[in-house]
């Protein structure tokens, strides 16, 4: 990850929705049946009834799980308590991804922080095997201290982002202008938390110490409502996601003209209707 990670956004490009579920499917969350611990070698765990899940990281491994169901269109709800402390060199990270080297993929990734400093919110979306579409955030809280819900919203329309129901990013289906969308591949929910200090942390100036090992994530309220979705204009929606962008937006691949000198992605250049 280069320093330009971390220049400011110049303008507005988003429009947001208020949603309605037409169809869907939703149910108590129990992580023995909703979730597989697919990695880590025993360190991740589903704690008690199945109502917490946690992932832990070591010198030796990070760990992981995946849903056992595949979804297709519809909002996933998941509340995570961040790795607290010294995380610097770490990831958290929670996405929906189908298979394959042409996969699609929708990524909330949290990258560690030394004490006292904010985490990094980093998103992308994948369509076909390519992603390059990077947003980042600071929070304008602390994700340590306590559970918050991040959900992933995902219709044929448009993908939203959104943290304790405030909308960050929107990405829209704009395939009449040539820009792919992931809509054909069924994708399931994953999560892992491991070392990625060559990259996560400063650009990889920050190395994980590993005095505060094991690293630790928690998981619960896990929440699926499966369908597609009409959607209406919300003014409400739009100011938060504006605001969003004012004040917590760190890095935009929009206005990276350094990364794109041959012209910004096509969906760059969309002012979304009001």
């Amino acid at each position: 990850m280069s320093s330009s990670f971390y220049s400011r956004p110049t303008s507005f490009l988003m429009f947001s929705f208020h949603f309605l579920l037409v169809a869907y499917t939703a149910g108590a969350a129990n992580f023995y049946n909703d979730f597989d611990i697919t990695w880590g070698g025993g360190r991740g765990k589903i704690v008690g009834p199945g109502d917490i899940l946690t992932l832990s990281l070591d010198r030796i491994s990070g760990s992981g799980f995946q849903s056992k169901k595949e979804y297709h269109f519809g909002r996933i709800d998941m509340q995570l308590k961040l790795v607290p402390g010294n995380s610097a060199g770490t990831v958290t990270a929670y996405y929906l991804s189908s298979q394959g080297v042409n996969h699609d993929e929708i990524d909330f990734e949290f990258l560690g922080n030394t004490s006292g400093e904010p985490y990094t919110l980093h998103t992308n979306v994948y369509t076909q095997g390519k992603g390059e579409r990077e947003q980042q955030f600071r929070m304008w809280f602390d994700p340590t201290s306590h559970f918050h819900t991040y959900s992933i919203l995902w219709t044929p329309q448009t993908i939203v982002f959104l943290v304790d129901e405030t909308p960050i990013r929107e990405f829209q289906n704009m395939e009449t202008i040539g820009v792919p969308f992931p809509k054909n591949q069924p994708m399931r929910l994953y999560s892992s938390l491991w070392n990625a200090d060559e990259w996560a942390t400063r650009g990889g100036l920050v190395k994980t110490d590993w005095t505060h090992a094991p690293f630790m994530a928690s998981y619960r309220n896990f929440n699926v409502k499966a369908g597609h979705v009409m959607s209406q204009p919300n003014l409400a929606h739009r100011q938060k996601l504006r605001w969003v962008w004012k004040n917590h937006m760190i890095y935009n691949y929009c206005t990276d003209a350094k990364r794109f000198p041959r012209g910004f992605p096509p969906e760059c250049k969309v002012k979304f209707r009001n």
